[in-house]
């Protein structure tokens, strides 16, 4: 009896061995399914033609001897020169040329990611797709810069009655715009490809979020003085040179997997550098005041201007140094302009959140097996390759300045009271006397008169 006792209990052990055996391959077996349908998912996505090596046969030939690596080493730095050259020459030339740089970069910019989505789907034959993206970037387009053009040019359009009745009527013309394509949309509905065309109304959508609103955000900024333009931009360009070569000479460590090629002592080489350069650039920059006074358009000359009385932020001071400088340097004070404190946060944001631009495009174009949004610039790619970092860039800087730097703007309060009927200036006028009289300010202005 202890035997057969004995024999159960390993049959037992034996069948519930076997079921956990069977459960663990099932297991096994679903797992690999998953993987197996991630693995299907990933690849039905339709790759985009890779576009063949564009680099000048100049260089080719010049560097022909050279590895690979050491070739594109060569032809990032010759082309990051030229690019930096060119950007020399549109600061010369202006805020005007500037702003109409920045509307180009931001059509090229769309067009590469639409570019992407029409090169994936277009077997599909979707109608109006490229006409309904290049038609909402038409209605985004005006209605974002209509705006600016009411605020900054608001004499000039007050002058001329077209300008004044579209001004007027600037928000419901936009919404008009884009009701007739959101209508033009829906018509063009296909049956069997409704999800899809859903896609793309979404892509395009997100396209005008990240490229039009951004780059219009730049150009605010620019009114605010080239100096915010100049210096951000300039930073996020320092950074990705600086992360690159210490990234390239002393890269051990990686960073993150959307990007292999990014390492941990190029973040941190990227940061200090950054930092530094950005506390330089701003002190050379603050004592000019064509880089420091606001855009404004002259309504007398037509053109723009950059000529004011630099504010506090654009004058040397004294600041303290803590006891630890003190001892190593020997100086108790040293002169800096507030401007360039206000720099190390630019820098700080343009090394440390500013990648996390270039990670997200990584991320994209590995989602579609592409290595560059196009092949604009030989070892650089698209446009887009190279202002993924500068659209978050803008963003931080436009919120810095409304809310650290940007007061109330007399100029502006004085436009929409201009803008007011007669009756309702009179009525504020009063208002504003009442005040100043119960203030104590008015009789002493009397008598300063």
């Amino acid at each position: 009896m202890t035997e057969l006792r004995h024999r159960a209990g390993t049959e037992t052990e034996l069948q519930h061995q076997n079921s956990e055996d069977k459960g663990s391959e099932t297991e096994g077996k679903e797992k690999d399914g998953a993987s197996d349908n991630e693995t299907k998912s990933d690849s039905g996505v339709p790759e985009v033609p890779v576009p063949a090596d564009d680099t000048p046969e100049v260089l080719n030939k010049a560097l022909s001897g050279l590895s690979s690596r050491w070739k594109n080493w060569w032809v990032r730095g010759i082309l990051t020169l030229a690019m930096i050259s060119f950007f020399f020459i549109i600061i010369y030339l202006g805020p005007m040329v500037l702003m109409m740089i920045v509307l180009c970069v931001q059509i090229k910019c769309f067009h590469e990611i639409i570019t992407i989505g029409y090169s994936v789907y277009h077997s599909y034959h979707l109608p109006w797709f490229r006409t309904l993206s290049w038609y909402f970037l038409l209605c985004v387009n005006y209605f974002f810069y209509g705006e600016t053009v009411t605020d900054y040019f608001f004499t000039l359009v007050q002058r001329e009655e077209p300008l004044r009745i579209l001004s007027k009527y600037h928000r419901f013309i936009s919404f008009a715009l884009y009701l007739t394509g959101f209508c033009m949309f829906v018509l063009s509905l296909v049956k069997k490809h409704y999800r899809l065309q859903f896609y793309m109304f979404g892509w395009t959508h997100v396209t005008l979020l990240i490229v039009v609103t951004q780059s219009h955000l730049i150009i605010h900024n620019l009114f605010e003085g080239m100096i915010w333009f100049i210096v951000p931009i300039s930073c996020v360009i320092c950074n990705d040179i600086m992360a690159y070569m210490f990234g390239f000479f002393f890269g051990r460590t990686p960073l993150i997997k959307l990007s292999p090629k990014k390492t941990w002592e190029g973040f941190i080489g990227g940061f200090f550098a950054t930092i530094v350069f950005g506390i330089l650039l701003s002190y050379v920059m603050s004592g000019y005041r064509y880089f420091v006074c606001p855009v404004e358009f002259n309504n007398d000359s037509n053109r723009f201007t950059v000529d004011c009385e630099p504010s506090d932020l654009f004058q040397l001071q004294d600041y303290g140094l803590p006891a630890i400088l003190q001892s190593i340097t020997g100086w108790t004070t040293v002169k800096l302009y507030p401007f360039q404190i206000h720099s190390i946060a630019l820098s700080a944001f343009a090394s440390i959140m500013g990648p996390f631009g270039g990670f997200f495009a990584s991320g994209f174009k590995r989602a579609f097996k592409i290595k560059d949004f196009a092949n604009t610039i030989p070892g650089h790619g698209g446009i887009m390759d190279r202002f993924d970092c500068q659209y978050l860039m803008a963003t931080f800087v436009n919120v810095y300045i409304a809310s650290f730097i940007r007061g109330p703007n007399p100029s502006k309060v004085i436009q929409q009271l201009l803008a007011l009927r007669p009756d309702q200036q009179l009525h504020i006028f009063n208002s504003l006397k009442a005040h100043l009289t119960e203030k104590g300010l008015l009789p002493a202005l009397e008598e300063a008169a």
